[in-house]
């Protein structure tokens, strides 16, 4: 495990130190379970009970807070951002090992790098490309002329169709599935009720530089052009994008999200857990979605949006609901009254 002074780090990560900057630091923590050795951050107000109380070696603190207290302490524009930079510093990915094992299967025609690291039961198919120092886990599967670029890592039993494109510096984890078929479909008519016909889908999927994938998650290959996921992108675990979306760069999604076919979604937007966007849809930059929500329309302006029904207590909460499904036939009789009222007051103006 590495370990830097305070010193070391503003040399390498800049910022500025006040306090004993020959501190040294071994590993981060949180404020409420830091030890001696390691470094935290307050980004949060909420939390200067547990700045003070802290058992830290040392702090990462904005201007604003840097006379709370007398522990050694870096300031930092930033410091959520600045204490993930330490994090990766004093907890570097493990170096590759070079190399194929036994038991991979790769065809003759795929190209691997000689320093890429090819795991047990991994399958490369024919036209394949691995760049670089590629990490390619443990019964991952690479389809026919898919690239995975330089540095990227892809853990156990993650699954690449043909001819997708991975950009370098991807961190794909396990379970992932890159270019499945789209939810195509055709209904048919018939005398016997018609049937479903499959939709060819001919396009791939292509994903920019820096991108993270997490666990689970399915992006499924474009009908027609490709699907596209932007640079910078920060996917969760368990996230389905459906076929021909676009994600623009430096957007991030939290789990569960759902986004159906052929919707663009902008650059820097922030998309909450568990939500919904509607097929065919354009969501402009810096738009944030709160967790929950469905998206049923296009977002033009940037901003917050937030469709999300508030739990309460079960009584109240059916209350509220069938409250609700009255809201059309409360809204017609409101507008028969506004009539109705226009009506009087057209009739006593007009008597007058």
């Amino acid at each position: 495990m590495a370990s830097y002074s305070l010193s070391g780090i503003v040399e390498r990560l800049g910022g500025t130190v006040i306090g004993d900057a020959g501190t040294v630091i071994s590993q981060v923590a949180t404020l409420e379970r830091a030890a001696p050795g390691t470094i935290s951050f307050l980004a949060n107000e909420r939390y200067l009970g547990q700045l003070k109380s802290t058992r830290a070696a040392a702090v990462i603190l904005g201007e604003s807070f840097s006379a709370v207290v007398d522990l050694p302490r870096i300031i930092a524009g930033n410091p959520y951002a600045y204490f993930a930079r330490v994090s990766a510093l004093l907890n570097p990915q493990p170096a590759l090992a070079a190399g194929r094992h036994p038991s991979a299967v790769i065809d003759r025609s795929a190209k691997v790098a000689a320093s890429a690291c090819i795991g047990p039961g991994a399958v490369i198919e024919g036209g394949a490309q691995i760049g670089e120092n590629v990490l390619v886990g443990a019964g991952c599967y690479i389809g026919r002329d898919a690239v995975i670029g330089e540095r990227s890592r892809l853990y156990a039993h993650v699954t690449v169709y043909h001819g997708c494109i991975i950009g370098p510096d991807a961190l794909i984890h396990a379970g992932v599935v890159i270019g499945a078929d789209g939810f195509g479909i055709a209904m048919e008519q018939g005398q016997d009720g018609g049937h479903w016909l499959k939709v060819p889908q001919i396009g791939a999927v292509r994903i920019g530089r820096d991108v993270e994938i997490g666990a689970n998650t399915t992006i499924d290959r474009g009908a027609i052009e490709d699907t596209v996921i932007g640079d910078g992108v920060k996917l969760d675990n368990q996230i389905q994008i459906a076929h021909n979306v676009e994600i623009g760069a430096h957007t991030a999604i939290a789990a569960c999200v759902g986004i159906a076919g052929s919707s663009k979604v902008g650059a820097y937007c922030r998309i909450g857990g568990a939500s919904g966007i509607a097929g065919h849809l354009s969501i402009t930059d810096h738009v944030e979605i709160s967790a929950h929500t469905l998206v049923t329309k296009s977002i033009t302006e940037p901003g917050a949006y937030t469709g999300a029904y508030p739990f309460g207590p079960n009584r109240e909460w059916r209350r509220n609901a069938a409250g609700l499904r009255r809201l059309g036939d409360l809204n017609d009789r409101v507008r028969a009254l506004e009539k109705s009222l226009a009506e009087a007051l057209a009739v006593k103006t007009k008597g007058k």
